[in-house]
């Protein structure tokens, strides 16, 4: 049966494109780069002299030096990208006029320091640096291009690798399928991300703008793709209709290579669509999501129409400060084609979030001025300064209106400057503004030019003011669903408390009544007698989602139902939990000063603290994504609520939701905000129920996956760990495995759920503390029958050496913390043996199959897996031999690749014929020969690939060729015994090679 080939399914058929796409083919066979950066001279000193006509060659190759320089430094590229993106001095790109630069596409350039070396399939190379790289895999691989993105992260963690990260600024990882919404993690479709040091974060693409009309595509060249085929020695496949349907510009891999490499596009990301960002981990380097791409563009349009207020209505987690940092940078030259100096204000409400905004703005390298009071912000509205800062930085001035007070005279536009372009970025304009008395609502008669945004991430309900009359319409929109099937929010579970917990709360609720009367009930739930209970079931609660989630880091946050329930939580806490090594902290306006406040706060995303009690602060605008479990002790009202939700829906770690644990019952509250929510999607996109109604996962979701869980489970012992772990072990069905290993994996999500909806017959089964335990066995199991598969097929050999076995030989293994380095180097040595073997294309080299027994042999033998210290000692000098045999073996091969214009066919039959002996003692013979040979064989097949199907009929068309490159050019004696045998090595080599890429 036919193989499939990601070379021609995926990665030609992107080449391709990509020349239509306007990247001119370069042959690596011809071509000059330098080995340390993978810039090419030639090409950087032809495209800068370009658009860079006063400077000379010297000069631009003294540029080139200092670039490389650049890329040494441990800052994620950022030195390199502030000189690509500078706007004086001389240009690495033109950006005012893209199109005057130039484009390349090469395949397989070698990023390489010393033993260490990885080839990404496509580089994009823009005046001869490579900018973007693509990885491609073919429709359903294993591990989808999470398998790809693995293989990155131990990439970009590997020094040697530095330069090569620092240069590149984008990546598409891809295995050329449609996005599946459902999966959890990105497994199908095409991703694109920028680099970092640690996990490249994957990110949708779904374009929004009708490309297909919009680009025009150059038209497709016989020549160049006849020129790529024979470059990459797959001529065989040029008239298969699989190659034919995949060249076609509306698969998954060259959709996105449109949507993020049409010059303007790639123009727009490169100048705009990156960002370096300083966290507590260290710097990062973030890229623009799709919806802040196609928001930014909206602003440009509506702008260029003369629009001067809008709203951009971005669902909660979806980046709306960064979207305004974005747009500091993109309004800025927006404005400057028109010799206009825009200043930019972000308006909040209240003081965390002045704070928050100015530590994310910071972050970014904004040069950031806080306003908290009325006379500063008017004092500033009448500057005809722009920048204020020293060091000429772009800059936001973050304003605070919280205290700010009403003031009828303050909109007399004699008092302020016009000549500045001011534009205004509101935060969350979803809570009404009165146009009567709001300081905010008269910027419009204190600057009537200026440009005001709303940023909203929910709708704006209610009717108590026209809030469009005051922000506009909207600009653009990007809900709940789209962000959750994107991954950049996570769906929601309510939890209701279970009913023996109903039971304690209400006798407690009763007696404080009896004790102190009905009417004040802030005071019955602030009552330590009613606290106590729902605390202990808080902290209990908070305690078993940490071990049935396996996340022992996840946060909590208790919403109370007053200032006064907060602090008696908080005194509870410290009397009966602190001791036990848990933490807590106290938000409230009134305790402590905001230094102190903000201190905590920051102490809670860094994981120093367990918990949060909270009445009104931190329901909005706060943003911690170890915040997993909300305990809601009051029913919240409208768009609030929505706020208040979605503080646990941001993405953590490999979790699947975030949990609302619900004292008050907000169901009904819910139902209603929901409803407005829905009229406001309807209201302007039309009937979108449907679409819209995932904020929560239903009760009939929930109930289906418990019945799945109760069938998976039901024959496994889950009373008795070792037993069940005896049972899986018995199974050697891989899918049954995975099954499970789904099965688990899902109850891990669901354990709350299970109790919440009354399936006490599973809690009764399954002990969902040990859940964690369980899958994790049910995983390693899984991961010994695919190595064990692995090592007993032997035609699977480059599927072994492709998986990170180094993973799952030490699974099991527990050394002393001064083995730990040793095992790290043990780990270190087998990866590289591994990748080496993995690289190696004549797999039936009798020295090849030599050098992979002896890794098989240590594999079988466990000897891998011992971890004291003598043997880790003799298995690393193993490991190293093979290594260094391996590496002389590719380094024999690879020459002999360039001998043949890296067609490793005929590398493999003139290793054949070498090991026959008898035919002649000179190689070279053998090599002008056989190359005499390919020339005849790659225009045949060329003009109709199709005969190679036919094997005996390409076998006699091919033998008087054989014969006259051997015994008539170069002298070789031959018989008919002889001649059958390399026409049939020739032939067969094609044959295979055909197959593959049917």
């Amino acid at each position: 049966m036919s193989k499939f080939n990601e070379d021609s399914r995926v990665k030609i058929p992107a080449i391709l494109h990509l020349v239509r796409l306007g990247y001119e083919y370069l042959s690596l066979k011809e071509a000059q780069w330098d080995p340390d950066t993978n810039i090419f001279p030639d090409v950087f000193v032809s495209a800068l002299g370009q658009i860079n006509p006063t400077a000379d060659e010297e000069e631009l190759l003294r540029l080139k030096d200092e670039v490389s320089l650049m890329l040494e430094n441990e800052d994620l590229g950022k030195a390199f990208y502030e000189r690509l993106t500078e706007k004086s001095g001389t240009k690495l790109i033109d950006f005012e006029d893209f199109s005057r630069n130039t484009f390349n596409v090469v395949t397989e350039l070698p990023c390489k320091n010393k033993d260490e070396e990885f080839r990404p399939d496509i580089s994009i190379l823009v005046n001869g640096m490579p900018l973007a790289f693509i990885e491609v895999k073919k429709p359903n691989n294993k591990e989808g291009v999470l398998a790809e993105r693995n293989r990155m992260k131990t990439r970009f963690q590997n020094s040697k690798f530095r330069k090569f990260v620092n240069i590149t600024q984008l990546m598409i990882f891809s295995n050329n399928m449609e996005y599946d919404d459902g999966s959890p993690e990105p497994i199908e479709g095409a991703f694109y991300a920028t680099t970092s040091y640690g996990d490249p974060i994957f990110n949708y693409f779904r374009d929004e703008e009708d490309l297909a009309r919009t680009v025009k595509l150059l038209p497709a060249s016989s020549d160049a793709e006849d020129g790529v085929l024979n470059d990459n020695n797959l001529a065989v496949i040029k008239h298969n209709p699989e190659f034919l349907t995949n060249k076609q510009p509306t698969t998954p891999t060259n959709r996105i290579c449109t949507s993020i490499f049409e010059h303007d596009r790639f123009c727009f990301f490169l100048r705009y669509g990156l960002a370096y960002v300083t966290e507590d981990d260290g710097l990062q380097k973030h890229v623009m999501r799709y919806p802040q791409v196609f928001a930014t563009k909206a602003i440009e349009r509506e702008l260029q129409d003369g629009t001067k207020k809008g709203i951009i209505w971005h669902t909660q987690g979806s980046g709306k400060t960064a979207l305004a940092y974005f747009n500091v940078r993109h309004l800025t030259d927006h404005f400057a084609k028109n010799s206009i100096v825009p200043k930019f204000y972000f308006i909040v409400d209240r003081l965390d979030l002045l704070i928050q905004a100015q530590r994310e703005f910071q972050a970014r390298g904004l040069s950031v001025r806080t306003i908290n009071s009325r006379s500063d912000f008017a004092k500033d509205i009448k500057s005809n300064k722009a920048i204020h800062n020293d060091q000429g930085m772009p800059e936001i001035t973050v304003v605070n209106i919280q205290k700010f007070q009403d003031d009828p005279e303050i909109g007399k536009a004699s008092d302020y400057d016009l000549s500045v372009q001011r534009v205004f970025f509101l935060d969350e304009v979803h809570r009404s503004y009165n146009p009567k008395g709001s300081f905010l609502a008269n910027l419009t008669t204190a600057d009537p030019n200026a440009i005001k945004l709303g940023l909203t991430g929910t709708p704006l309900l209610g009717n108590e003011y026209d809030s469009k009359s005051i922000f506009g319409d909207y600009i653009h929109k990007y809900y709940y669903n789209a962000s959750i099937a994107d991954g950049y929010t996570l769906r929601l579970i309510r939890e209701e408390i279970a009913s023996n917990y109903k039971l304690v709360l209400q006798q407690a609720l009763d007696e404080v009544e009896v004790a102190v009367g009905a009417i004040n009930k802030k005071a019955i739930f602030a009552d330590a007698r009613f606290v106590e209970p729902m605390l202990d079931y808080i902290i209990s609660d908070l305690r078993d989602s940490r071990i049935a989630l396996g996340q022992p880091t996840i946060g909590a946050m208790v919403i109370c139902d007053s200032s006064d329930q907060a602090k008696q939580m908080e005194e509870q806490f410290q009397k009966s939990f602190s001791p036990s090594g848990l933490t807590s902290a106290l938000i409230l306006h009134d305790v402590g000063d905001k230094d102190a406040r903000k201190d905590l706060v920051e102490d809670f995303k860094a994981g120093k603290i367990d918990i949060l009690f909270v009445y009104n602060m931190l329901l909005t605008g706060f943003d911690a994504k170890r915040l997993k479990k909300l305990y809601l002790g009051r029913v919240i009202k409208r768009h609030n609520l929505l706020q208040a939700l979605t503080r646990v829906n941001r993405t953590y770690k490999d979790m699947r939701y975030g949990f609302v644990v619900d004292f008050a019952d907000i169901r009904k509250e819910f139902d209603a905000t929901n409803k407005a929510y829905f009229d406001e999607l309807q209201a302007e996109l039309g009937d979108e129920m449907e679409k819209y109604s995932n904020l929560f996962k239903s009760r009939e979701e929930i109930e289906q996956e418990i019945e799945d869980i109760k069938d998976q489970l039901f024959r496994f012992d889950l009373e008795n760990a070792e037993v069940f772990s005896q049972q899986i072990s018995e199974i050697q069905d891989r899918k049954q495995v995975q099954m499970i290993k789904q099965t688990l994996d899902n109850a891990k999500s669901l354990y709350n759920l299970v109790r919440m909806m009354g399936h006490f017959d599973v809690l009764e089964r399954l002990d969902f503390k040990k859940i964690t335990w369980l899958y994790r066995e049910v995983s390693n199991h899984l991961d010994l029958l695919n190595l064990k598969e692995n090592l007993e097929n032997s035609e699977e050999t480059s599927s072994l050496l492709n998986s990170a076995l180094e993973d799952v030989v030490f699974m099991f293994s527990k050394v002393g913390e001064e083995e730990l380095v040793l095992a790290d180097e043990l780990k270190n040595t087998l990866r590289k043996t591994r990748e080496a073997l993995a690289r190696n294309f004549d797999q039936k080299d009798p020295n090849f199959v030599s050098l992979r027994e002896e890794l098989e042999r240590l594999f079988k033998a466990k000897k891998l897996s011992e971890v004291d210290q003598e043997t880790m000692n003799a298995n690393i000098g193993s490991l190293n031999k093979i290594h260094e045999q391996i590496k002389n073996l590719n380094r024999e091969n690879d020459q002999l690749r360039a001998k043949y214009g890296n067609d490793r066919k005929y590398v493999r039959v003139h290793k054949r014929l070498v090991e026959r002996g008898g035919l002649t003692d000179s190689e070279r013979r053998i090599h002008q020969a056989l190359t005499g040979v390919k020339s005849a064989a790659d225009l045949i097949v060329l003009e109709n690939s199709q005969v190679v199907r036919n094997e005996d009929y390409f076998a006699k068309t091919m033998m008087p060729s054989v014969i006259e490159e051997f015994r008539s050019k170069q002298k070789i004696t031959l018989n008919p015994e002889v001649s059958r045998f390399i026409n049939d090595l020739v032939t067969r080599e094609y044959l295979e090679e055909y197959k593959a890429s049917a």
